[in-house]
């Protein structure tokens, strides 16, 4: 069927809510004839496509039942300090195992994993879900079904630049700029944004995030397709904002890799050291999911984003092989002594020394247990460590790390319905939102919930603008 400029709906994105928005639409409606035409609008090329979906592991805040942690929404509400949207975080927990039974009846397969050796703060006894083939496969799975149906077409290389009006303010459209630098304009009854946050964008960062932003890498290589034009197209039409603006997602990762999404994600059972071999930070203050954002961030704004996790022998044998440090494609860097260490990071040998020194004594006899918060921490240091605080002994390992930013936290106002809000918190007509376009989060990010969150509300939006397209409620 070849492409046409007019539609029943416009999705702007195609992760992992813009594609199950698509496909739930197109399910809900394919009984209908004539089927309604639909088109997906991707800034990226086709084989960079997704934003951040299709690099992520996709981890997911699961029990080995596929029920979401009930403990959430209450670390939601002490994050936030009560500013985070309480409505919608419960409506992701009522909808997310219904989310991901509906993604693995698709095909996709998930691993429910029981975690043996590292404290998790999820009120899933011990559990969480792994995507098997990531966000890749994920994403592969949700594409190739979406293209089975004719009557949608996907654009790549087609970036929005401006939401278009009817003259009593219904969002109709929008007005793209193609592969060719030329504009072009699309129109349809309803038009859902789901294209990421701004970190791609050096500009809406430094305005809003504010540091030193061109220190700060990209997790993942389609996140730079990532430039807030959803939120600028929405802003520009009246919409309100949610989430905290200066803030967003980072995490430590290998900094000699460029693999994507080459987390280092043992902080808790080593040292952190800063460029001058010194730690700066209580590495084991709370569970590991719950400290390493706020520790990436740390690394970032106040030690030039360059460290390094200093770990020993017994701590690489329980870990690995395995997720905590298997995320990179390279080895740690191997010594017999600290000083060898030290040389090889090219970090001064002195000062590391003493660091390791002073820190092996200050630790406290309590044995070393990471499933749980052991209380073996050491005393008497400029910054102690509050747990895991375990004397490094030869062989010493270590992995440099820099901190990249996964996702940005300020966003568009919606309901549970995925409307986009005003800034009086009426729905704009014509207008929605899903994925991290939308804000959520405050002051922090309790993991392994943000794939959850894009696809729980994309997959619902589908399906409510399917119901009103063929019960003919425009809104």
């Amino acid at each position: 069927m070849p492409p046409t400029t007019t539609y029943d709906l416009l999705i702007i994105g195609t992760g992992f809510a813009g594609c199950t928005t698509a496909l739930s639409y197109l399910q809900a409606t394919h009984h209908l004839q004539p089927p309604p035409r639909i088109a997906l609008l991707e800034a990226g090329k086709n084989g960079e496509r997704c934003g951040g979906s299709r690099w992520t592991e996709a981890l997911l805040r699961l029990d080995k039942n596929l029920n979401f942690d009930p403990g959430w929404i209450h670390e939601m509400a002490r994050v936030s300090n009560g500013q985070a949207d309480m409505e919608y975080c419960k409506k992701l927990g009522e909808e997310a195992r219904k989310t991901v039974e509906y993604i693995e009846s698709l095909g996709v397969g998930f691993l429910r994993h029981e975690e043996k050796d590292v404290l998790l703060e999820f009120e899933t006894e011990q559990h969480f879900v792994m995507t098997q083939g990531g966000g890749w496969a994920m994403i592969q799975v949700l594409m190739n079904h979406i293209q089975r149906f004719e009557n949608c077409d996907v654009f790549w290389e087609t970036e929005g630049r401006e939401l278009l009006t009817n003259g009593v303010g219904r969002v109709n459209g929008v007005k793209v700029r193609r592969e060719n630098g030329m504009f072009e304009s699309f129109y349809a009854k309803e038009v859902v944004l789901a294209c990421g946050g701004f970190e791609g964008n050096p500009e809406l960062l430094t305005q809003y995030v504010g540091g030193d932003v061109d220190n700060l890498g990209l997790i993942a290589p389609g996140l730079r397709y990532n430039r807030g034009q959803g939120l600028t197209m929405a802003l520009s039409v009246g919409a309100a904002t949610a989430g905290s603006f200066d803030g967003m997602h980072i995490e430590l990762t290998d900094a000699r890799s460029n693999k994507p999404n080459a987390a280092i994600y043992g902080h808790s059972y080593g040292i952190l050291v800063n460029g001058d071999g010194e730690r700066f930070c209580d590495e084991g203050k709370r569970h590991l999911f719950a400290t390493f954002e706020g520790i990436a961030v740390e690394l970032w704004r106040k030690q030039k984003n360059k460290g390094f996790l200093v770990i020993d022998g017994s701590i690489i044998e329980r870990f690995r092989p395995g997720w905590v440090y298997g995320e990179t494609d390279l080895e740690p860097v191997y010594a017999d002594r600290i000083g060898e260490l030290a040389e090889m990071l090219r970090v001064d040998g002195g000062m590391l020394e003493k660091t390791v020194r002073e820190f092996n004594a200050a630790c406290n006899e309590e044995p070393f247990d990471p499933m749980k918060l052991d209380g073996k921490a050491t005393s008497g240091l400029k910054v102690n460590k509050s747990n895991w605080a375990k004397p490094l002994e030869s062989p010493y390992y270590a992995f440099p790390v820099t901190a990249r930013v996964v996702f940005t936290f300020g966003g568009v106002k919606v309901n549970t319905d995925s409307q986009v809000l005003d800034t009086k918190g009426v729905p704009i007509p014509g207008l929605w939102a899903a994925g991290e376009l939308t804000g959520l989060y405050y002051n922090g990010n309790p993991p392994l919930t943000s794939v959850l969150r894009c696809l729980t509300f994309g997959r619902l939006a589908g399906t409510l603008l399917a119901k009103r397209f063929y019960t003919g409620d425009s809104g």
